[in-house]
C-alpha cells in the first residue's frame, strides 16, 4: 500500500465511523423521547442546542486551554532553531500556513497539534523529543501533527467530543427524568405497551450510551492517528524517518506529566506510555484487548508496521 492509498483507505474509515456515530445518537434520542412519551425530534433538538452552546466556547479558545493546562510557552528561534526551521519547510512542503510553536519543559518525548483550523493552528512539541530526535526524524513527527492540521482533525474530534457530551446529557436527562416520575403517559393500552418497551430501552441506553460513545470517540481517535502516520509519510516522502521517531518514544518509558485524560488524545503517542513499540493489544488476551478498546492511540506495534510497509 502507498502513501495515497493508505490516506484514501483511513479517510474512509474515519467517516463511516462518524455516520455511525450520529446515527447512534439520534437513535439515542430517539428511543429515550419514545419512552418518555416526548416528541423525539423536540428533545433531541433542545439537547443538541443545550450541547452546541456550552461547546462553543471551547472551541474557539481550545486551543489556549490546551497549552495553558500543559504550561506550554511560546518557542524561541534561536534555542529551538530546528524546531522551528523543520516546521518551515514541512509548511511550505504542505502549502499551510506557519502555526504558533510551544515548547514544554520535560524531558519526556510528546508533540502535538492544536487549533480549530490551519490558521489557527499551534504545535506543541517537548524538550524531550526536540533533544533526542534527529532531524530526520523529527521531520516525521512535525509532518504527523501538520497531517493533523491539514486533515481538520483537531475540528473533527471537537464535534466528536460534542457529540459524546450530548449523548451524555440525554442520558443524564432521562434518568433524572424518571427518578422524579417525570414523562407523559399514553391512555391506550397499545400505547402504553410500546411506550413501556422504549421505557426500558431507554434506561439501558442512558446507563451504556455514554461507554458505547466514548468507544466510538476513542476509535476515531485511532484512526485519525493512523490517518496522520500515513499523511505525514506522504508529506516528508520517508516513512521510516516518523518509524523511528515513534520507535524511540515507545522506548521513552517516562509519562509526561503535564498530561491529563482530557488532552492525552492529542499527543503522537500515549502520554501515559501504556504500550511499548513490541506490543499489540490484540495479542494480550481479553485484558489487552479492552485496553486497545478504551486507548487513545493504536498499537505503537502496529503504525510502525504500516510505515515500514509504505
Amino acid at each position: 500500500m502507498n502513501f495515497y492509498q493508505a490516506v484514501d483507505q483511513n479517510k474512509r474509515k474515519s467517516w463511516i465511523i462518524m455516520i455511525l456515530f450520529v446515527v447512534f445518537v439520534v437513535a439515542v434520542a430517539y428511543v429515550m423521547a419514545q419512552g418518555l412519551g416526548y416528541d423525539p425530534l423536540s428533545i433531541s433538538g433542545f439537547a443538541l442546542v443545550i450541547a452546541g452552546a456550552t461547546s462553543l466556547g471551547s472551541y474557539y479558545f481550545s486551543d489556549q486551554i490546551v497549552l495553558g493546562i500543559s504550561g506550554a510557552r511560546p518557542a524561541d528561534r534561536k534555542h529551538d532553531f530546528m524546531f522551528y526551521t523543520v516546521t518551515e519547510n514541512l509548511c511550505l512542503a504542505a502549502g499551510l500556513p506557519m502555526p504558533k510553536l510551544y515548547v514544554i519543559d520535560d524531558t519526556a518525548m510528546n508533540a502535538f497539534a492544536t487549533g480549530r483550523d490551519p490558521q489557527h493552528a499551534a504545535l506543541c512539541a517537548t524538550t524531550g523529543i526536540l533533544s533526542r530526535l534527529d532531524r530526520t526524524e523529527l521531520e516525521g513527527v512535525i509532518a504527523h501533527e501538520l497531517s493533523h492540521v491539514r486533515n481538520y482533525d483537531t475540528r473533527l474530534m471537537s464535534i466528536v467530543s460534542i457529540l459524546v457530551g450530548l449523548v451524555a446529557l440525554l442520558g443524564d436527562w432521562f434518568l433524572r427524568i424518571t427518578y422524579f416520575g417525570g414523562g407523559k403517559r399514553r391512555n391506550n393500552r397499545e400505547g402504553g405497551d410500546s411506550q413501556m418497551i422504549f421505557f426500558v430501552l431507554g434506561i439501558v441506553f442512558a446507563i451504556l450510551s455514554p461507554i458505547i460513545a466514548t468507544l466510538i470517540q476513542l476509535a476515531i481517535s485511532r484512526e485519525r492517528e493512523y490517518l496522520a502516520d500515513a499523511s505525514g509519510a506522504a508529506l516528508t516522502k520517508y516513512p521510516p524517518g516518523l518509524a523511528s521517531a515513534l520507535a524511540k518514544l515507545g522506548a521513552d518509558r517516562e509519562p509526561l506529566e503535564a498530561a491529563n485524560k482530557a488532552t492525552a488524545h492529542l499527543y503522537i503517542h500515549s502520554p501515559f506510555h501504556l504500550d511499548t513499540p513490541n506490543m499489540k493489544f490484540e495479542g494480550n488476551g481479553a485484558v489487552g484487548f479492552l485496553s486497545g478498546l478504551f486507548s487513545t492511540h493504536p498499537p505503537l506495534a502496529d503504525r510502525i508496521k504500516r510505515l515500514k510497509s509504505m
